[in-house]
């Protein structure tokens, strides 16, 4: 090992460190000191004498990841393992002609990292996060796994796909930015503008956009993933805030009846049979068994089978009728998958729906209307 180069590196991050392939760039740049080069001594400098050997994995990849002056890693961290997966697996070797859809993917793995496993929302992931998360696991995963649409968390390159198509579908300027009218034709008109208007207030989350009344593309990640996996701590957390009007920790009746009271609105302008606020409070509190009835805190509803629900009868018209009408369909795919999540379940209808879509407009214009010339559909 006098003086090794970069490719003959990859065997040493894998066999002797035990890290994911993808990581031997970063490695080998943070022990070469720009030389190119990595020699024994340097390479038992860090790795023997840094205390590696006694680490776990965890500890390892945190340290490796982060800045040498900092205690937590940063979204721009991520960046250059990211670089080396879609550089080196054989599952996003079709992305290298689009480096547009290579850095799009690379963002929303880092977003989808951070909004499940940074609980504290401030953008600076420390060990303990790093630990308590599943993204070690889900990064050997990746590692091993050829078909990178297997890789269910973080790394799905269909789950990539549906989350960028949506906000492509919502953003119809294409300035990569989404106001309140543009999300509230999300899921066809799904959302109350109650909730429309706090989220647009950044109660649940400020937004990263930094443009009045827009939202950029990670504060919409961190929308669709509240959105469509409701069952999950960060969604529950995300709309117990837009809930809480007085951000006082507790649900009350009054606040629970003000989102309700649009939903009832709009099932009466539907001509849908109407169920009233007293109804729907006694299933409430029958779903989420609070330890005080008279109000709802999160902690209840962590600890709820149904809480997901609780928030689709508050402002999700379509979701609050298919829960209630027992959809067959939703039932069976349950049923079927009872490891899925709810967001798996969704991104799988959705990319085989965009899928469709796709090939009967390719067949009938020769080319996808949603993509611009420089950023085609990568199919």
């Amino acid at each position: 090992m006098d003086g090794l180069q970069m490719h003959e590196f990859k065997s040493i991050t894998k066999e002797v460190c035990k890290l994911p392939s993808f990581f031997s760039t970063t490695l080998f740049k943070k022990i070469d000191n720009g030389t190119g080069v990595v020699t024994r001594n340097a390479f038992i400098e860090y790795w023997i004498n840094g205390n590696m050997l006694t680490m776990d994995i965890a500890t390892v990849i945190f340290k490796i990841l982060k800045q040498p002056q900092l205690s937590y890693i940063t979204q721009d961290d991520f960046k250059p393992v990211l670089r080396e997966l879609l550089a080196t697996h054989p599952g996003l070797e079709f992305l290298q002609s689009t480096p547009e859809f290579q850095e799009r993917y690379a963002e929303t793995v880092i977003y989808r990292i951070y909004y499940y496993i940074n609980r504290s929302g401030n953008g600076s992931l420390t060990l303990r996060e790093l630990k308590r998360g599943n993204i070690i696991d889900a990064m050997l995963h990746a590692d091993e796994e050829e078909d990178i649409n297997k890789v269910l968390r973080y790394f799905s390159y269909e789950h990539f796909y549906v989350i960028y198509c949506k906000f492509w579908e919502l953003d119809t300027d294409h300035d990569f930015l989404i106001d309140k009218e543009n999300l509230i034709r999300y899921g066809n008109h799904a959302l109350t503008y109650r909730i429309v208007d706090r989220i647009f207030c950044q109660v649940p989350r400020k937004f990263t956009s930094k443009v009045q009344g827009k939202m950029g593309y990670e504060d919409f990640v961190y929308f669709i993933l509240a959105e469509e996996d409701k069952s999950s701590e960060p969604s529950l957390e995300y709309w117990f805030k837009c809930i809480d009007l007085d951000g006082n920790g507790v649900l009350t009746r009054n606040e629970l009846q003000f989102f309700y009271e649009e939903q009832l609105h709009r099932m009466e302008c539907m001509a849908q049979e109407p169920v009233l606020f007293e109804d729907i409070l006694c299933q409430l509190i029958d779903m989420i068994k609070p330890e005080d009835e008279s109000l709802v805190t999160l902690r209840d509803l962590k600890g709820g089978k149904l809480s997901g629900s609780v928030f689709n009868i508050l402002f999700n018209l379509n979701k609050f009728i298919a829960f209630e009408t027992r959809d067959p369909f939703l039932i069976r795919q349950e049923r079927e998958n009872p490891t899925l999540t709810e967001w798996d379940r969704f991104a799988h209808r959705e990319y085989i729906r965009l899928s469709m879509e796709e090939d009967v407009e390719d067949v009938s214009n020769g080319s996808a209307e949603v993509w611009d010339e420089s950023l085609e559909a990568p199919f």
